[in-house]
């Protein structure tokens, strides 16, 4: 019997890229589905700010994720322009089947080769690579449109906030620094349950954020 379990991406973050190369060390009865859904969205619904929009922790990221990838063996260039637009990406990910080798292809193409993300060139280069056939008409087609829809929205109703993210059992793993905690989980389903992981759901907060210092 094998476990199904959600994947929530976007192109804009690459540490989906990074955690993919992972993905051999979950257990065998797993079987991943990956989800593409719009990180804006998220970071809309929420009101957060992405990392690319600001500039010191958008440094941070392009450090540790070129360092990440070479401990891990993986190219990385990153695309020219970032952020950058995803839809065409995340709808031709859900043209190819939304598959985790179309998913692989796309990251690769993106954060591995340094191709860029929303250029038309670019983006018809892709298409060939994961077989989608009359791309610019899948583009356009209403029912991908609204399938990256349904699937933020969806992500939304978990609690999703940011990528990648795992949803298992209703519990959320977000990034890639969480694989190990997940991959535990995933061969002990029971390790959440003792009483001191019980403890958050009564913590109280003592106060609100303090805008500046008096």
């Amino acid at each position: 019997m094998t476990r199904e379990i959600d994947w929530f991406v976007d192109y804009v973050s690459p540490y989906p890229y990074l955690q993919l190369a992972r993905f051999d060390e979950f257990p065998d009865d797993v079987v991943v589905r990956p989800r593409p859904v719009l990180f804006a969205g998220l970071l809309n619904h929420w009101g957060h700010k992405g990392p690319a929009e600001i500039k010191a922790k958008a440094r941070h990221l392009d450090h540790y994720c070129r360092w990440a990838a070479r401990k891990r063996g993986l190219p990385f260039a990153g695309p020219p322009r970032h952020p950058f637009n995803p839809l065409a990406m995340l709808r031709l990910t859900e043209a190819a089947g939304a598959t985790v080798e179309a998913t692989r292809i796309a990251f690769t193409h993106l954060w591995g080769e340094g191709n860029d993300g929303q250029d038309p060139e670019s983006i018809a280069r892709l298409a060939a690579r994961l077989g989608v056939e009359d791309h610019e008409a899948k583009l356009a087609d209403p029912a991908l449109k609204a399938k990256i829809r349904a699937n933020t929205d969806e992500a939304i109703s978990y609690g999703v906030f940011g990528v990648p993210t795992f949803v298992i059992d209703g519990r959320l793993f977000w990034g890639d620094d969480v694989t190990d905690m997940m991959i535990d989980y995933l061969n002990d389903p029971a390790m959440f349950e003792g009483a001191a992981f019980q403890e958050f759901e009564n913590r109280k907060a003592a106060s609100t954020r303090i805008a500046r210092v008096e």
